[in-house]
């Protein structure tokens, strides 16, 4: 080969060369993994180093190998740069002559040629051997300083870390001793604490024993005050007990003595004097007593003040008695005396005047319109026996039923339960909900007194599983009824309608219900007939304050604000039923017990004396209830009924109701007075509208 023998002075002329001079520095092996991976890629020969061989390396072999040892042993910081591409390639300067540069196609071949020549294998392994050995060296020095760049950084860490460790051993220490300091000073404070409450402690202690010796004292000064009190009260209950009892005896004597006062009893035959002014004071002292006796029964005991009263009243009593029989012994012997004179004169006359027997009748007629200007005591004889029927039809009934309410037979109780709940459920029921619901209301017990079977509490009950069913079902329902009056009624006056239009159309269909009804009314409520009761010789003072209507428990009657609470609402009720009808029963009937009946009870009350706050609350409360009924009903006789009321009714009213009763009066007055004044009397409150039945 031509270029055998030539020697290899590539080396020396790179690093003669600009890209020679350069310098490069070891801390380009910091800049990462890219320069690494340059250093690590396999070197490639350029296109352009055949021609190098053979033009620039004319030396030979051998004086090439130890050119290159030196110059790598001389300059190792000097690398050759051999370009990777022909454009790295031509920016290399090299002096190529004229003749040597190939021309023409014989140039080309001959380039080819010697490029055949210089690429031969044994040349390329050295030159790639040299090249690779030269990268192993720089990559060696490259991991080199990047291992001793890492240790550098390990220490500085591990210096770090124990600088740290040690910071935080210090501030662990400073925290220690800090809490340690805060921990002491804590501990003397609640020592001091500790100290300073005892000593407190101590000090309340000495006030709670001196406050604790106060106390007792006054504990002991408190007792003996309770002592003294209970003494004194046990004192005045005494006292008070004694006066109760001699106002009761007073009381008595006083009723025994108005019962003698009676011109109704006694001497009847005195048709010319007019006793009915006696009897009025007579009932008005007796109110008066009643009414001192309520009074203190409220407040607790009667004062001497009140034993006081009383005893006036009494003497009055004694001296009204005495002036009525000076005032009867006059008239029995100016009776005798005319008597005698009218024998004589009839003896005379009788043949000259033979019309004297009909003088007879004209003076007993004006002298019966002379007695009738006073009011009664007690009422009419007619009303008395109705009010006698009612109550014997009542006790009728209740032995009628005797078998079922004594019979000691399990089956019997329950049967007996069973009815009792079936005819007194419903009419708890009823109220102004709706006309739909008072509607099976009413037909359920009207199934119940036809016989049918009603379901009640999960079973169906009749009133033909016993024979005595039908009468037991008729007490209880009427008695039921008069109950919601009495209790219901009384506290809310609206619910008064509801419950009468049912009682109403019960009693249009089972008049028997109607009569029981009319018969725990006048029971319960006497006024209603209206029916003073009087006081009889031997009948106890309890026996007699419950015929008047009150509740007696214990001995102890009922205040009079709950018993003209209770009078109140079942004379409501009653004037409710008097009026309504049931809507779906026969309107061609007559009302079983209508507005007449209404127009007798106002009749009939006003033709008695007053009672002291029991007159004019009744009064009220059927005037609200039933006076727009009446005023359309009777019309002109009505406002004269109320003229009269005002005009005559009212002053007797007034004068035998105290100071402390005048609440009622007041507005039984305002009302009548409002109506008059307008010449109407307003629908009453919670009456039910036709719209109503439509619900």
């Amino acid at each position: 080969m031509p270029s055998e023998g030539r020697c290899w002075e590539n080396p020396a002329g790179s690093r003669s060369s600009h890209k020679g001079r350069l310098s490069y520095h070891r801390d380009w092996l910091l800049r990462g993994e890219e320069i690494l991976e340059e250093c690590m890629s396999i070197p490639e020969l350029s296109t352009y180093s055949g021609w190098v061989v053979d033009h620039i390396l004319p030396h030979s072999h051998q004086n090439q190998l130890l050119s290159e040892n030196s110059a790598l042993s001389s300059a190792p910081d000097q690398v050759l740069s051999i370009p990777k591409s022909p454009a790295r390639h031509a920016e290399v300067s090299l002096p190529v002559s004229p003749a040597a540069a190939p021309s023409g196609t014989q140039n080309r071949d001959e380039y080819s040629q010697a490029k055949f020549v210089v690429l031969r294998p044994s040349r390329g392994m050295e030159v790639e051997g040299c090249i690779r050995m030269y990268e192993e060296v720089h990559r060696m020095k490259g991991t080199k300083g990047l291992r001793q760049w890492q240790e550098e950084q390990e220490k500085k860490v591990r210096i770090l870390s124990e600088m740290a460790s040690e910071q935080l051993k210090r501030f662990d220490e400073r925290k220690s001793l800090k809490q340690h300091k805060e921990y002491q000073d804590l501990r003397e404070v609640i020592e001091k604490s500790f100290k300073e409450a005892q000593g407190q402690q101590e000090k309340l202690k000495e006030e709670h024993r001196h406050r604790a010796k106060i106390l007792n004292l006054k504990l002991r000064e408190a007792e003996q005050q309770r002592l003294r009190q209970i003494e004194q009260e046990r004192l005045r209950k005494e006292e008070g007990q004694d006066r109760l009892r001699r106002l009761y005896a007073l009381q008595e004597e006083v009723l025994q003595l108005n019962q003698q006062l009676d011109p109704n009893y006694q001497h009847k035959d005195l048709l010319r004097i007019d006793l009915s002014g006696y009897g009025s004071r007579g009932n008005q002292l007796c109110g008066l007593i009643s009414g001192i006796i309520r009074t203190t029964s409220e407040r607790g005991f009667p004062t001497l003040e009140d034993e006081a009263m009383a005893e006036r009243a009494l003497q009055e009593m004694r001296q009204v008695l005495t002036s009525l029989q000076q005032e009867i012994s006059k008239a029995i012997e100016e009776k005798r005396r005319r008597d005698e004179e009218e024998a004589k004169e009839k003896q005379r006359e009788l043949q000259q005047r033979p019309k004297a027997e009909k003088e007879t009748p004209v003076s007993t007629q004006s002298t019966g319109r002379k007695q009738r200007e006073g009011l009664q005591v007690k009422a009419e004889d007619s009303t008395m026996q109705w009010y006698q029927q009612l109550q014997d039809a009542s006790s009728q009934c209740v032995l009628a039923f005797d078998g079922l309410t004594n019979s000691k037979d399990h089956q019997s109780k329950k049967i007996k339960m069973d009815l009792q709940k079936a005819a007194t459920i419903p009419v708890s029921q009823i109220s102004t909900i709706a006309g739909s619901q008072l509607k099976e209301i009413f037909d359920k017990i009207n199934s119940l007194l036809l016989g049918k079977a009603v379901h009640c509490g999960g079973r169906a009950v009749s009133v033909t599983s016993h024979p005595q069913g039908l009468d037991f079902v008729h007490y209880k329902l009427a008695e039921k009824f008069v109950k919601q009056g009495e209790e219901e009624v009384a506290s809310h006056h609206e619910a008064a309608f509801p419950i009468a239009v049912v009682a109403s159309g019960i009693w249009e269909l089972h008049p028997r219900v109607g009569d029981l009804i009319l018969a725990h009314l006048h029971k319960k409520c006497p006024y209603s007939v209206p029916f003073y009761p009087a006081f009889k010789e031997g009948m106890a003072l309890e026996e007699y304050q419950k015929l008047l209507g009150y509740q007696v428990k214990d001995s102890k009657v009922e205040q009079q604000d709950n018993f003209l609470k209770r009078m109140s609402g079942m004379i409501r009720l009653y004037a409710a039923i008097i009026q309504l009808r049931w809507p779906y029963g026969n309107r061609q009937g007559v009302h079983p017990h209508g507005l007449n009946h209404g127009w007798r009870w106002l009749a009939q009350i006003l033709n008695m004396e007053p009672l002291s706050d029991v007159t004019a609350t009744l009064l009220f409360d059927f005037l609200e209830v039933c006076g727009n009924a009446l005023m359309r009903q009777y019309q002109v006789q009505f406002w004269k009924m109320l003229l009269l009321i005002k005009e005559e009714y009212f002053p007797r009213i007034e004068a035998i109701t105290s100071s402390g009763q005048m609440g009622s009066f007041i507005r039984l007055k305002q009302f009548l007075e409002k109506c008059l004044q307008h010449r109407e009397i307003p629908l009453p409150k919670g009456s039910l509208p036709s719209s109503f039945w439509r619900s």
